[in-house]
Parts: structure tokens; C-alpha cells; sequence
């Protein structure tokens, strides 16, 4: 049984081979540039594009479960209907898709409406998948260090509603248990929705605070500057992306971003221990921060 992982180098899918490897799993890892990535003992790299048919027959070619997560990106879309086809082609009946927490209500974010595209045609196709939407990652705060440690401000706009936050180990976790449970099934399981969610949802009051007390220093939230943040994003990202994480702001702003009833004892109870807290992470950041 082989599991083929897409966005195998970035953070979700580097931590996901590696804890699927770990648990005997043959697992194939989806590269565009494979001798460059670092795996471990059990991943088998592979060289492909989600845009490259052909490279994406290879290397679904054998295999039985696909992880499919795509970045965030112009093509996006296309890129994942693309893959759910030809996973199709390929026979292959046990998938777990990577979407975000909220796609259904944010249809003006382009990249969410375009990940609850890719879930419609996993509904309307009736594919045996489960579906994964997480929320806002904890380790997008740890990029943060100039601000936080530096300049004592929280700059995320992320508004007076609330968010909710997760550790991307808890997520990769998860993943792997679901990609393990369907591998293992003797026949195709049923389609369903997993919400990804961290045990507190977060202003940007809170997340302020908590970094103040790790720290032990003034530590102030930086405001709901919606221009600012994107002129700052637009520096360092294109502006098409700079304007879709403004939009998503926004929506963090207007609406906040919190899982339903019931979802965290769901994860706990599959991961068969507590969720990381937001807390207990930026605690061990500031630790790394101050090394």
C-alpha cells in the first residue's frame, strides 16, 4: 500500500511523510525538485508538478491513497482539479484533501472559495475522501520574531472576534491518521469533513497578551490595518497574494474564523491527548526567539 503525499516540502507535508514513514507506511513524496528536499528513511521522492499530467500519472501510477495539498497559488484551482482527476484515472479510492476552515462562508477570498470548489466536485463526484479544513496555523507567529521580540508589537490584523488557532504538528497528526485509517480499510470509507481547530480562539488582544507573558515584556497588539498589512505582505510576496491575504483579514475582522460544536473533542479524542494551545507554543518559540 502506497500513499503518495503532494506539498511534501512545505511545512504540513515535510512533518506528514515523516510521521506516516515512522509508522511503516510506503510513502511517496511529490517534488519539483526532489534531490534538493530532505526526507527520511521511507519516503521515496518523486518528481512532479500538480500542472505536469504526465509527471502526476507517474507517480500516482501504483499508488492506492493521495494526500492532496496545493499552495496557494494563481492556478490553484486547476491544479487540484486537475490532480482528482487523474487520481480518478488512476483508480484510486482513498484520498484526504487539504482545504481550509470556512470555505463555504468566504466566498469573496479567492483562496478559499477556490478550495471549496475543489470540495464540490468531491461531493458532487462522490469521492471517498475526507476533506480536512484547519484553521489559522500557530506557526504562522513564528515568522514574527522582529516584531514581537524586537519592536514589543503583535502586528497580525486579526481583529476582535476571534480565530482559531492550530499547532501544524497536531494537523499533521491528524492527517496521517486519516490517510493511515482509509489505507488500512478494506473497502472505499465514506465521504466527511473534518474541522482542524485549536482548543482557544484568539483576538488579537489575546495573542498579544499571551506573547507578553512568555516574554515577560510589553507586548502590544498592533491594530486592524488592513492597508498596512498588505503594503508590509506586498514586500515580500506578489500582489495578487498580498491582496488575497487581505481579504481574508478582512473576513477575520468582520466575521472571525471558529470551528463548530463538538470539533475539539473530536481531535482529542483522535489524537487521543489534549490539542496544543497556542500558549504552550508561542512559549516554546520565545525560547527559541531568545537562543
Amino acid at each position: 500500500m502506497t500513499i503518495l503525499v503532494t506539498g511534501s516540502t512545505g511545512t504540513i507535508g515535510s512533518e506528514l511523510a515523516a510521521q506516516l514513514a515512522a509508522k511503516g507506511a510506503e510513502v511517496r513524496a511529490l517534488a519539483r525538485q526532489p534531490e534538493k528536499a530532505r526526507f527520511p528513511a521511507g519516503v521515496r521522492p518523486i518528481k512532479g508538478d500538480l500542472m505536469d499530467v504526465e509527471a502526476m500519472r507517474a507517480a500516482l501510477a501504483g499508488a492506492d491513497t493521495l494526500f492532496l495539498l496545493n499552495a496557494v497559488t494563481p492556478d490553484e484551482v486547476t491544479q487540484a482539479l486537475i490532480a482528482l482527476n487523474l487520481a480518478r484515472e488512476a483508480g484510486i479510492t482513498r484520498m484526504v484533501y487539504f482545504s481550509v476552515l470556512g470555505s463555504e462562508k468566504y466566498t469573496n477570498v479567492p483562496h478559499f472559495a477556490g478550495k471549496h470548489a475543489v470540495e464540490r466536485m468531491i461531493e458532487q463526484l462522490e469521492l471517498p475522501a475526507t476533506i480536512l479544513r484547519p484553521g489559522y496555523f500557530m506557526q504562522n507567529d513564528g515568522r514574527l520574531k522582529d516584531a514581537v521580540l524586537g519592536r514589543g508589537v503583535y502586528p497580525m490584523p486579526i481583529g476582535g472576534v476571534g480565530v482559531s488557532m492550530i499547532d501544524t504538528r497536531d494537523i499533521a497528526e491528524i492527517a496521517a491518521s486519516h490517510l493511515l485509517r482509509r489505507e488500512q480499510a478494506a473497502y472505499p470509507l465514506p465521504r466527511e469533513t473534518i474541522n482542524l481547530v485549536g482548543p482557544g480562539v484568539l483576538t488579537g488582544e489575546a495573542a498579544a497578551a499571551i506573547w507578553a507573558k512568555v516574554l515577560n515584556k510589553p507586548v502590544s497588539y498592533g491594530g486592524d490595518d488592513l492597508a498596512a498589512f498588505e503594503r508590509q505582505f506586498r514586500a515580500s510576496a506578489p500582489g495578487w497574494m498580498a491582496y488575497d491575504m487581505r481579504l481574508m483579514l478582512a473576513r477575520f475582522q468582520q466575521d472571525g474564523l471558529a470551528g463548530g460544536a463538538g470539533d475539539i473533542d473530536q481531535l482529542t479524542a483522535l489524537l487521543r491527548r489534549p490539542l496544543r494551545s497556542y500558549h504552550d507554543f508561542a512559549a516554546e518559540t520565545a525560547k527559541q526567539w531568545q537562543a
